[in-house]
């Protein structure tokens, strides 16, 4: 079922708008927001900014359910699109912000209005890292973040026969294989890591969703990327990699990460450091001016140092969060990070701390073989982050662990017999 945007409003001065809170951004972390700033009481004008002609959507079943063709466009749809009309916020879909002033409390957008704020959420998300591969702009060259790549890929894959090549052996990298390889699709994937994952889980780990591909038939050319995207008549038909290896490919996808979107901010003077810099209550360094989801690096109170957190929880609790601070409420971003990935029969949970992974021992609870199990990182004798493979409801004794900061036996942790309640 498709949802149709509403049109953006014509230009218009400032003194025919109503000053209000406005959020910049189309994203789940903006639905968030507003829906928080109607349950917590606020009345007034709520306006969200999105450049996307789309009603705020959210991102993690673009690589998953709704790729497969398992889910529809309501999966995506973290509010339904009668709830801004009948809660008041209007929606200015398909048009961008160009530029925000702090100093005037306005926001002008790419048709000349002129919006005046109260307060002003940033909740501007990121962007596909883009590298200048040769022959990149060729047809059939893809990068992954929008509805909109969701939807041509879908088309793609579904009914399987392509040749597909993966450039990027991160999470969605890795959850595009899975979900072209299910559909029938062969696919190759290249990355700079030895071990897909291993920059975010380890190598032992990254290991057992590497070969749950494998099985499945991924080919992987590690480490390796792309030297040239080669093409006939304009269409991309192999990959050359820089290690010298042809991959034949009707369809390449670059799926190398992202970058937050901080031009708005940059512009307006904001302080910049891995996006957003913002504190536990995601003020920026501009009155009035918060930031929040993808692009916000905000300083946690568990750790007291910033972290930028790109996944679904995040955007929930920052949009939160962002809301109830902008009305002035005590809230702060302590929610322990969380994201989660499906591939093939391969469903995790992790919750934690990465950047405190590095120097932490890896303790195993459970059956790597089986790959049924619960990984915990454990840092100065305690639980920094913990991940669950196969084995559910356990997520809460986890955050848990790590948001008590309690000193934990190791033995007992590794022992599936040790409940969690006497760790």
């Amino acid at each position: 079922m498709s949802q149709t945007p509403s049109p953006a409003v014509p230009a218009a001065s400032t003194q025919e708008q109503e000053p209000g809170i406005i959020i910049i951004g189309g994203g789940l972390t903006a639905a968030t927001a507003a829906e928080t700033l109607r349950k917590e009481g606020w009345d007034g004008p709520v306006t969200i900014v999105a450049d996307e002609a789309e009603i705020p959507y959210q991102r993690p079943p673009l690589s998953k359910g709704f790729l497969a063709g398992k889910e529809g466009e309501d999966a995506l749809l973290p509010l339904p699109a009668t709830w801004y009309p009948e809660n008041n916020v209007t929606l200015m879909t398909g048009i961008a912000a160009t530029a925000l002033s702090p100093q005037s409390h306005t926001v002008t957008l790419a048709n000349g209005t002129t919006l005046p704020y109260t307060k002003v959420l940033l909740a501007t998300g990121a962007a596909p890292r883009r590298i200048p591969f040769p022959g990149v702009d060729l047809e059939g060259v893809y990068t992954f973040r929008t509805k909109a790549d969701s939807v041509a890929l879908k088309e793609l894959f579904t009914g399987g026969g392509k040749n597909v090549a993966l450039i990027g052996s991160g999470w969605i990298g890795m959850e595009i294989a899975a979900t072209a390889t299910e559909l029938g699709n062969k696919v190759a994937l290249m990355g700079l890591e030895e071990v897909p994952l291993s920059a975010a889980i380890g190598t032992q780990l990254g290991t057992v969703f590497t070969d749950r591909h494998k099985e499945a038939g991924v080919r992987f050319e590690l480490p390796a990327s792309a030297a040239e995207i080669l093409g006939t008549d304009g269409h991309v038909s192999s990959v050359l990699t820089t290690t010298g290896v042809t991959i034949p490919a009707e369809v390449v996808i670059v799926a190398v990460g992202v970058v937050p979107n901080i031009a708005l901010a940059q512009d307006a003077g904001l302080t910049i450091n891995n996006g957003i810099e913002v504190d536990s209550a995601l003020r920026t360094s501009a009155p009035d001016v918060f930031a929040a989801g993808d692009v916000a690096n905000a300083l946690h109170p568990v750790t007291g140092t910033h972290a930028r957190s790109e996944h679904w929880a995040n955007a929930i609790a920052s949009g939160k969060v962002a809301a109830k601070s902008m009305l002035g409420k005590d809230a702060a971003l302590d929610d322990i990070p969380y994201f989660y990935t499906d591939q093939f029969d391969l469903g995790m949970e992790y919750s934690g701390f990465g950047a405190l992974t590095k120097d932490a021992e890896l303790v195993i609870r459970g059956d790597l073989a089986k790959r049924e199990f619960i990984a915990f990182w454990v840092l100065d004798g305690r639980v920094v982050a913990g991940m669950n493979v196969n084995i559910w409801d356990v997520q809460d004794a986890i955050k848990d662990l790590i948001s008590s900061r309690r000193t934990v036996d190791t033995a007992a942790l590794a022992d599936p017999q040790t409940p969690f309640e006497r760790l």
